[in-house]
């Protein structure tokens, strides 16, 4: 019988818990010792070997049944005691304890360094010192692991600063615009060749390459001054800019490494925020949306060709000018095909589904919105338009639709009903009700069809693979050092 079986055993009829052997090790070792007692002559008395007797002391053999008896009437006790769940006999071995499954864990191990035997020669305030420093590298350790829920409460407390500040960041948005006037920007789409100029400007030569860490969007040599990029030839040339831009922000706003799962978040925030207001300035955007908005012409469609961007792209930069430009507050909404909220942002006092922390990512938009009823359209070509009325009031909503690498989805710019008067599509006639955060909107199916299939179905629920997926982590959270480090040396000057 082993160890497990024994404390089973042991336990009685409360089932207990397996005994750590660890423990076990250093409960026979503390009544050895208290007995004065050598591990020769405990051997002798047990007929066993003081090598096998040192292995179960130091938690790296498990006795048997046989033997943990022997021991237990050697030493004046019991296999229970010995099993004992309570705590260590003394503060020595709870601390050679703690030190021995320290030093046994993964974060140990990932350190590389060679493990400290918490023997009787080791010093009591040498045992002390080392047992607070793994303390502090696990504590440390969990600290840069952000749970699910804290990455929702760090995302939730970003989109309410923003919120407060109407999605406007003015020193961002001049320096951004320093830097576009110096390559000689003044209206129009950015072009590839003055966002190389910008790139040139810092120091920075752009390299499109094809072999790029597949756990990273783009790599900066800091040492040979180089942006890697993926190639040229890919479609989507706004993401090529949007990519450069983005790298070359980290060096603007001076970012040292993440110190946690919140500055690297935020710090993605501040780059996304430069390199929408480098694609869309504000000095650019603003003659031709206070035109469009004097001919209550207002349209994404129009906003997004007119600098060369994504529908996404348009809509979101929208909600950074709406306000602050032209007295319009706003919501913004992406949502998968599913009807899960993706991104969302707000300042006009829609009600956007949250959960009780806060926190939109992931939740179920109404069946009524504008964000869900237009994937029922047949022609999606266009924008799809829409009055809604809420228990917050009327919107009007402008969305449009499209496909992504694993689902469809929506991109939704809406205003209050006061403001639809400067939109184009204002004069649509769809117009839907909903009551949601009330279930009796859209959460029930209809009774008939309830009472027909709820016992004569049972669907096989299809699992997203993120549901179970940690949060990234590393140095960058995500990045593969590795792969990170072998790609740089690869391109490194000497090797091109």
């Amino acid at each position: 019988m082993s160890i497990q079986q024994t404390s089973t055993a042991a336990n009685g009829a409360t089932g207990g818990v397996a005994a750590d052997p660890i423990v076990l090790g250093r409960r026979i070792r503390h009544a050895r010792t208290s007995r004065g007692m050598t591990l020769r002559e405990l051997a002798g008395l047990v007929r066993s070997t003081t090598s096998q007797l040192s292995l179960i002391e130091n938690g790296r053999r498990e006795p048997r049944l046989s033997l943990l008896t022997a021991l237990a009437d050697a030493l004046g006790t019991t296999p229970g005691e010995l099993l004992s769940p309570e705590p260590p006999p003394d503060r020595r071995a709870a601390l050679e304890i703690a030190l021995e499954q320290a030093q046994r864990g993964p974060l140990f191990a990932s350190l590389g360094v060679p493990a400290v035997r918490p023997g009787r020669r080791l010093p009591m305030d040498a045992l002390e010192s080392l047992v607070a420093l793994h303390g502090e590298l696990e504590q440390r350790a969990r600290s840069t692991i952000a749970t699910p829920e804290e990455a929702r409460r760090i995302n939730t407390d970003l989109r309410h600063k923003a919120q407060a500040r109407d999605n406007y960041l003015p020193d961002i948005e001049a320096l951004a615009e320093e830097q576009v006037r110096a390559v000689g920007y003044a209206g129009g789409a950015l072009t590839h060749r003055m966002v190389a100029q910008m790139a040139e400007r810092l120091g920075f030569t752009i390299i499109h390459v094809d072999d790029l860490p597949h756990s990273t969007r783009t790599v900066t040599d800091l040492e040979n001054g180089r942006i890697y990029l993926p190639p040229a030839s890919i479609p989507g040339g706004y993401g090529l800019r949007s990519l450069a831009l983005q790298a070359m922000a980290h060096r603007l706003f001076g970012h040292s490494r993440p110190s946690s799962y919140g500055d690297f978040l935020q710090q993605r925030q501040q780059i996304a925020y430069f390199n929408a207001c480098c694609l869309v300035p504000r000095f650019a955007a603003e003659e031709f949306l206070e035109r469009t908005k004097a001919a209550k012409d207002l349209a994404m469609e129009d906003f997004r060709d007119a600098f060369g961007i994504t529908h996404h792209a348009a809509a979101q930069r929208f909600t950074n000018l709406a306000t602050s430009l032209l007295g319009i507050p706003v919501h913004f909404i992406r949502a998968n095909d599913d009807g899960a909220l993706y991104r969302g942002y707000a300042n006009d006092g829609v009600p956007l589904p949250a959960d009780p922390s806060g926190a939109i990512e992931g939740q179920p938009l109404c069946r009524k919105w504008a964000a869900r009823s237009a994937f029922a359209r047949r022609n999606r070509s266009t924008e799809y338009h829409q009055y809604t009325d809420t228990p917050a009031g009327t919107y009007w909503c402008s969305t449009q639709t499209g496909s992504g690498r694993e689902s469809e989805f929506s991109i939704t710019l809406g205003v209050p009903f006061a403001h639809a008067k400067w939109f184009r599509g204002r004069e649509t006639t769809r117009r839907t009700v909903s009551t949601c955060p009330d279930t009796s909107c859209c959460r029930h199916p209809e009774p008939e069809k309830a009472q027909r299939w709820q016992d004569r179905s049972w669907p096989s629920a299809a699992m997203h693979a993120h549901v179970l997926s940690p949060l990234p982590t590393g140095n960058f959270p995500g990045v593969d050092d590795v792969e990170l480090y072998d790609f740089l040396e690869r391109h490194a000057p000497g090797d091109d």
